[in-house]
């Protein structure tokens, strides 16, 4: 008898996968992917340290998705909304070449220590994009400057095939679909709530404000978003309701 995977070798297996991916993108934009580029070998090996330690179980998980890993973050450490110190306390791998933008991920320490540490929150939850890969394009001064999928049609009609068979594959690892949480709750939401009308990946979306956007400009209200954040990831997925307003989702 086969033994079924882990939900952590069943990532691990995924990331491999995306260590192979190659794809054609528009003039002026290009894939920052961390399984092959120059640090592959260092973020593979933080990578299964991660989730061997909170993910080598059989668990169901609930889904939260990004936009796409930023130049300055997940597309460098190879593990979502993780800053490589807190990568570095979480693995022991030491990891001192890494310059990561720490706004995302430390609004989402908060929200995960309130809901009760990594251990309980990585046990009922797990955390990707929408598109896999990181996405930049080049500036007029010749500079790499981070980019989301949906900044361009072209862009996201090359990316629409991989976008699909991620999500996808994604909810094969053991995925609770009767919820997905959306971070980002304009452009990213709208288009999750396109490709979920079509393929029918998850029985409701739950938007969610970006950490950015919290912190850059609302940071006076920040307890308001990560008591928004707990409410919501607290819901009981089969009976509870989407705690936002139409204004929440303009922005």
């Amino acid at each position: 008898m086969v033994k079924e995977k882990t939900f952590a070798q069943k990532v691990i297996q995924y990331n491999e996968h995306l260590s192979k991916l190659s794809m054609k993108l528009p003039d002026g934009f290009r894939v920052v992917n961390p399984f092959n580029g120059g640090q592959q070998e260092l973020v593979k090996e933080i990578a299964i340290a991660f989730y061997q330690k909170f993910y080598n179980d059989h668990k169901k998980r609930r889904l939260i998705l990004g936009s796409s890993p930023a130049r300055r973050g997940t597309a460098v450490t190879g593990v979502p909304f993780e800053d490589a110190a807190h990568l570095q306390k979480e693995t022991g791998i030491l990891i001192d070449k890494f310059y990561i933008n720490k706004s995302s991920s430390g609004f989402l320490y908060d929200v995960i220590e309130r809901y009760g540490g990594c251990k309980k929150f990585y046990s009922d939850f797990y955390m990707n994009f929408v598109c896999p890969v990181g996405i930049v394009r080049t500036s007029a001064k010749g500079n790499d400057v981070n980019c989301n999928y949906y900044d361009s049609k072209k862009l996201q009609n090359a990316l629409y095939s991989l976008i699909v068979s991620s999500i996808q594959a994604q909810i094969d690892f053991g995925i609770d679909t009767s919820v997905c949480y959306c971070i980002g709750s304009g452009e990213n939401y709208s288009f999750l709530l396109k490709i979920n009308k079509e393929y029918n990946f998850f029985q409701k979306i739950i938007p969610l404000e970006h950490p950015r956007f919290i912190m850059q400009y609302n940071s006076k209200h920040k307890d308001v978003f990560l008591e928004k954040y707990l409410n919501a990831l607290c819901i009981n997925s089969k009976d509870g309701k989407e705690l936002v307003t139409k204004n929440d989702r303009k922005r």
